[in-house]
């Protein structure tokens, strides 16, 4: 997933917390939290969902890549790339799309469209503005929290990064030193998972 389990559950919380009494009213933010959070792992997991689907199809076609010395990372984004448009699947990587975060600007709207949709239905609470100025409410909380995320995500690969000896990116190693010092990162922003 593009973010960690523990992030989205914190994101969501924040979400609820920041639009809760402005723009809707809910005496059980709880069950909104969790409407929240099951939107936004749906998304997240719909798009590993596609990626492990490309990397079945990848198998397929393995002599044809290594025939035509076409690159599996060519061969990837092609096939991805058309499977996004034939399934209507809104890209959530913002790399893949040029936004600097994690998330792309277009699967943060789609996910607050989502949300409002939701919310609309739900008896866990009341909308207090017209529903556009909510999602866009959700939109900025949204990217307020995920700058921040970016930032100390940035900062612990650099730290990695600047560890004496050579740690490849993408290794174990490299994988455990970049989850604590993400972590502590985090702590420095006043984002911890534990406790809850």
């Amino acid at each position: 997933m593009l973010l960690p389990r523990e992030f989205v559950s914190y994101l969501s919380r924040q979400i609820v917390q920041r639009i809760n009494g402005s723009a809707i009213d809910t005496h059980s933010p709880e069950r909104v939290v969790e409407i929240v959070d099951g939107v936004i792992h749906d998304e997240l997991n719909a798009e590993d969902k596609l990626n492990d689907e490309v990397r079945d199809l990848l198998e397929e076609y393995s002599d044809y890549m290594r025939r035509e010395s076409i690159s599996y990372q060519d061969m990837f984004r092609k096939i991805k790339n058309t499977l996004v448009q034939k399934k209507k699947i809104v890209r959530a990587s913002g790399r893949d799309t040029g936004d600097g975060m994690k998330l792309s600007r277009d699967k943060i709207t789609d996910i607050s469209h989502k949300l409002v949709a939701l919310m609309r239905k739900s008896r866990d609470l009341r909308l207090k503005k017209d529903q556009n100025e909510v999602r866009l409410d959700i939109v900025k909380a949204f990217t307020d929290i995920l700058q921040v995320e970016e930032k100390a995500d940035r900062a612990s690969r650099d730290k990695v990064r600047s560890v004496k000896r050579d740690i490849p990116e993408g290794s174990e190693e490299f994988d455990i030193l970049q989850k604590k010092y993400y972590a502590e990162e985090l702590k420095k922003y006043g984002i911890e998972f534990s406790g809850r």
